[in-house]
């Protein structure tokens, strides 16, 4: 369960970066958060 919702936060904050509220925001470190926590399962998977 608790994946999943990280699934969809991370598909929203991609949208939101490419629609570009992000920037206006000024939110764009969420995305660099978001890899580093990828991170980790990608590189033992």
């Amino acid at each position: 369960m608790l994946l999943a919702l990280f699934y969809v936060f991370a598909i929203l904050c991609i949208i939101l970066y490419y629609t570009g509220h992000l920037k206006r925001w000024k939110c764009e470190w969420i995305l660099i958060v978001l890899a580093i926590a990828v991170f980790p399962a990608v590189l033992f998977l």
